[in-house]
């Protein structure tokens, strides 16, 4: 018999987004505040817990041996000819087993539950890259709007016969949904359905990362297009120095911060200021970030399927002395002007965002009203382990 002392602590749920409105002064602070180190095993969940020290020397060390045997340069045109082909290739393998249903947007972007009410009025939302429609299903169950139109685009063919085969799909229990083959890097066509200037939301998650650098100004540009005036762009996507890219083994390195999976799909990690340049062709001034804010989580509540970390990445149970908050505002970059023409070079942007992307109209094009960091510590209770996460997230508002 369990003593009482030895009782399973009750789990404390996650009631709010990890990312914060810019508009307010203090953003709320979350309710689990580890104030002993040993008690990290005794919870699923902590806010607010700083990276550990010797986070940068693992950071540098990763990257450095990445850099020594990149992807070799006859493959990179392998890789980047047709990319929809290697995510056909996964869908096939994995079916819609893969990806949770990601329930949590529902937290994070409140926006679509509104869209969602019974007395909402007509409106369209697009999810690009929906995959097995991870996002849209979710949203579907729980819409109780009849004029609710949500729309789902994927390159790959496969993913969208997966949507289109789904029983939600051909029996939706209120609204509508339609699912086609659309490539967010197009430049000659809108996906099937959608005319300019009639969509009210766009929901971007784990996209934008899976195109190469030279197609950004196009997937903007066509998202642009789409919006209605007002239009909300919902962003979320991997965040520099992420625990993935950490792990990136040899040969995986197709350029800095892009990188070619097992699967050979691609990923691109990003900075805050690198989003802000592309939504809007400025960097955000430090009013435009949210806090930075650090969670702790248990391994199995993560939003996608966590990955086995590298040995440099695994801290011992005793290297984790949470002492404050960090301060996310100290050394951001100052704001530029969107009529700048070109930015000086920095090591955290890419050299694509140094000048005005091609294919793309004049900026700004969107203004933010929220960008900031959901730093996450996924904790395996069991094996004793601490893995960081990070992520981007952001609201872009369509320029009237």
């Amino acid at each position: 018999m369990t003593s009482p002392s030895e009782a399973k602590p009750a789990r404390i749920p996650k009631l709010s987004s990890s990312v914060h409105d810019i508009n307010a002064e203090k953003p709320p602070f979350g309710s689990r505040f580890l104030t002993q180190d040993s008690d990290v095993w005794a919870q699923n969940a902590w806010d607010h817990v700083p990276p550990p020290e010797d986070q940068t020397e693992t950071i540098t060390a990763s990257l450095a041996r990445q850099r020594l045997v990149p992807v070799p340069e006859n493959d990179k045109k392998t890789y980047n000819e047709k990319p929809a082909k290697y995510w056909d290739n996964f869908y096939k393998t994995n079916a819609d087993n893969f990806f949770r249903n990601r329930k949590w947007l529902h937290l994070e972007f409140p926006e679509l539950l509104a869209a969602a009410e019974p007395n909402a009025g007509n409106i369209t939302i697009c999810e690009i890259g929906c995959g097995a429609g991870n996002a849209a299903f979710p949203l579907l169950t729980a819409n109780k709007n009849p004029n609710l139109i949500i729309r789902a685009y994927d390159y790959s063919t496969h993913a969208v016969k997966l949507v289109q085969t789904n029983t939600l799909y051909t029996s939706p229990p209120v609204g509508n949904i339609e699912a086609a083959v659309w490539d967010l890097s197009s430049s000659d066509k809108l996906p099937p359905g959608v005319e300019p200037g009639t969509v009210d939301i766009i929901v971007l998650v784990f996209v934008l990362s899976a195109l190469h650098p030279d197609e950004w100004g196009k997937a903007i540009a066509n998202i642009h297009k789409m919006l209605k005036p007002g239009g909300l762009v919902l962003f979320r996507d991997y965040g520099r120095h992420d625990l993935t890219q950490l792990r990136f083994k040899s040969g995986r390195l197709l350029e800095d911060n892009f990188y070619i999976r097992g699967d050979k799909t691609r990923v691109y990690f990003f900075e805050l200021d690198e989003l802000a340049l592309i939504f809007t062709g400025s960097r955000a001034s430090p009013a435009q970030k949210t806090s930075t804010m650090t969670e702790v989580v248990d391994e199995d509540e993560d939003s996608e399927p966590p990955s086995l970390p590298a040995p440099s990445q695994i801290s011992s149970p005793a290297s984790h002395m949470p002492t404050e908050v960090p301060n996310s505002g100290s050394d951001v970059p100052l704001d530029l002007p969107s009529s700048c023409p070109s930015l000086q070079p920095s090591s955290d942007v890419h050299p694509n965002l140094l000048q005005p992307l091609a294919h793309c109209p004049p900026h700004p094009l969107f203004k933010i009203e929220q960008l900031g960091i959901d730093r996450r510590l996924l904790v395996n209770r069991k094996r004793q382990l601490k893995m960081y996460r990070i992520w981007m997230q952001g609201k872009f508002r369509k320029a009237e």
